[in-house]
């Protein structure tokens, strides 16, 4: 563990550095200001063993994050363009008549489909967001969210199947 002086002079020092680094990679700033701040929380909690320069050390830490961050992403990138694109639920929702027919859909749906679909359309909450609700992870916000989607575009694929009208 840093020493609070010690850490408070190492984020002052290198913060910009590291956030520079991680920005090269992300291409995205948000997400390389939340990782910078990530990466200094896990070196404040691990043991600096003077190995490398402070810098080095710093870098190897956020380069990992940015690439389990990646890995990430492109697990999420890939169940994406794994859904059928047939219907377009979110579009849907802008018809009035079909709306209430989705809302009849999601009644039906089981939990925690239902409350994540509900949250993430109806309540613009980020898959973050969530996953903190639900005490899990933004993975796991947005798997579920993905699978409520497939569910409710099962039914109107059977709907249209059986003649409903949306």
């Amino acid at each position: 563990m840093y020493a609070k002086d010690n850490f408070e002079k190492l984020y002052r020092t290198y913060y910009m550095k590291v956030y520079s680094y991680i920005l090269t990679i992300m291409k995205n700033a948000s997400v390389a200001e939340e990782l910078t701040q990530e990466t200094f929380y896990r070196a404040m909690k691990s043991q600096y063993r003077g190995e490398a320069a402070e810098f080095t050390w710093l870098c190897a830490i956020a380069k990992n994050l940015c690439y389990d961050t990646l890995k990430k992403q492109k697990r999420v990138q890939e169940l994406d363009s794994d859904l059928p694109q047939e219907f377009n639920v979110e579009e849907l929702l802008t018809d009035k008549e079909s709306t209430l027919w989705i809302h009849k859909m999601l009644h039906e749906l089981e939990e925690p489909y239902k409350e994540v679909f509900s949250l993430r359309i109806f309540g613009e909450l980020s898959f973050r967001e969530i996953g903190q609700i639900f005490g899990k992870t933004e993975n796991w916000a947005r798997v579920t969210y993905h699978r409520a989607r497939l569910k409710i575009q099962e039914k109107l694929g059977d709907g249209e199947k059986k003649g409903e009208n949306l």
